[in-house]
């Protein structure tokens, strides 16, 4: 039966056209698993096949494991002490192995080996392909709809099948059999049956391939695409940038007569384009990113990485869009979260702003008021610009003199030390709290640190308070607290008829 193997093995490399070494790594395989169902449990089974007698051995195996980590498979595994018992220079990771009795082919195990074989090579044949197509570099797959799975559509190019799914479609497109399809390779998934190459033709990177094959100047250098916003088959925006001063950006992508932003629509189902200037400048760059909209103002948050865009009444629907999809896209396409908002609105905001600031100011600085309306037309809004920016900024400052300043400064930061004492002696008390008093139904989390500064750390301390010393505490009304006292009090009666 060994020459009938090695003439199998002969056979089936010639009809395949693969290496003699791969369909032997699959006769191993075919009789791996026909050993295992000799065993109980999970075992590890080793076939070695001697390539030019056809002989072949059969070998039981364990993997060694560190002591620490355990067995989790025990069928499988070893730990280390235990296989330094048979090879004193074993390490963790290598094998320990026994020899079994290998199972006999027989002809009709020869022909169950084959099917396995060939499955395996049929395996083999779909990663060589695999390979084979990955190793061109394209970016864009193209192929022709062969079938629907599970909702997904199955695209074929050549012997290669990628995978197009429901959520990487543009929504109104209708595919059927037949059609050709473009779609960005996303990843390769070895894991899925027929198909691997997983595509998409929703994401931002598709539109940017598009615009790389039909904009020759991006492929030379000499412009980039920063990014991509979309709204698949509605609306996108892309962000270019020109590395040659005597090339327009914007220009270049729109192409003689639309041509080139027209291919890149017509292949994405009309998806209207775009196309804004990149600026180092966040605030531009958002003006840019909303256009069509005109914008009067911008107010740069850098902490919260946000912007307050300020529009007339005309351009506010503009700049919004149909249900927000141009500030979203825009917000998307750069990056910044983006509030819009009209003159009155950001009045109120800044009056808003102003009044908190002057408060803060005045209260933690000791100052008047129009010592803190200098500081906040200067820019300042909080204590820690008071306390850390450049002297030589506050300085400037014509209304201030130096001792002004430094008074300012000390003032800032004994009131920023203050306020982080207090704070972590708020935690430090709030981890006194008993746990009765913190799993009291009805009790607001944020009435605790109230509570423990008036010395309240326990259930039976709320539970001994009056109702009006409960209100002085806490600001609650007086039906409120005498719930909540009430509440308190519960366990004491608990029992009782």
């Amino acid at each position: 039966m060994n020459r009938e193997m090695l003439m199998l093995v002969d056979a089936i490399s010639r009809e395949k056209n693969v290496e003699r070494d791969v369909v032997f790594g699959a006769v191993e395989s075919a009789l791996a698993q026909a050993t295992k169902k000799l065993h109980q449990g999970d075992v590890d089974i080793r076939v070695s096949v001697d390539r030019d007698s056809g002989d072949y051995e059969t070998f039981r195996r364990w993997h060694v494991v560190p002591d620490e980590a355990g067995l989790q498979l025990p069928d499988q595994e070893i730990l280390l002490f235990e296989a330094k018992e048979e090879m004193s220079d074993i390490e963790v990771g290598e094998y320990i192995e026994e020899a079994v009795d290998s199972v006999p082919i027989g002809r009709i195990g020869a022909m169950a080996a084959k099917q396995v074989i060939l499955q395996k090579i049929r395996d083999a044949e779909r990663e060589m392909l695999l390979n084979d197509f990955m190793s061109r570099g394209d970016k864009i797959f193209v192929g022709t709809v062969k079938r629907l799975d599970k909702g997904d559509i199955i695209v074929e190019a050549g012997r290669v099948e990628g995978r197009l799914r429901r959520g990487e479609m543009i929504a109104k497109e209708n595919l059927r059999n037949g059609d050709r399809v473009r779609a960005m390779i996303m990843e390769v998934d070895l894991t899925l049956r027929g198909a691997p190459i997983i595509l998409s033709r929703s994401a931002p990177e598709f539109m940017i391939e598009l615009f790389r094959q039909e904009v020759p100047e991006i492929e030379q250098g000499l412009l980039e695409i920063k990014s991509c916003a979309r709204d698949p088959g509605s609306r996108a925006k892309i962000a270019v940038l020109s590395h040659d001063k005597r090339v327009d950006p914007i220009g270049t992508c729109v192409g003689v007569r639309g041509t080139r932003v027209n291919a890149v629509t017509n292949e994405l189902a009309g998806e209207r384009v775009d196309i804004v200037l990149w600026s180092e400048d966040p605030a531009q760059f958002v003006i840019g990113a909303l256009a069509p909209a005109n914008v009067s103002s911008i107010v740069v948050d850098e902490e919260k990485h946000a912007m307050d865009v300020v529009v007339d009444e005309e351009n506010l629907a503009i700049a919004i869009g149909r249900g927000g999809q141009n500030v979203r896209l825009a917000s998307d396409l750069t990056g910044w979260k983006i509030n819009i908002m009209d003159a009155n609105e950001s009045a109120q905001k800044q009056a808003s702003e102003t009044d908190a600031s002057r408060k803060l100011f005045m209260e933690k600085l000791d100052v008047d008021e129009e010592i803190a309306d200098i500081l906040i037309s200067e820019g300042f809004n909080s204590l820690e610009e008071v306390a850390y920016v450049p002297i030589s900024e506050m300085l400037e400052i014509e209304a201030f003199d130096e001792d002004t300043i430094n008074e300012l400064r000390a003032r800032a930061k004994d009131a920023l030390l203050t306020m982080e004492i207090a704070k972590e002696e708020g935690v430090e008390g709030q981890s006194q709290v008993s746990q009765d008093l913190h799993d009291l139904e009805g009790l607001d989390p944020e009435l605790i640190p109230k509570l423990t500064e008036a010395g309240v750390n326990t259930r039976d301390d709320l539970a001994d308070l009056a109702v009006d010393e409960l209100t002085e505490i806490t600001g609650q009304s007086a039906d409120d607290a005498k719930a909540l006292i009430l509440k308190a009090r519960e366990h004491w009666f608990a029992g009782q008829e």
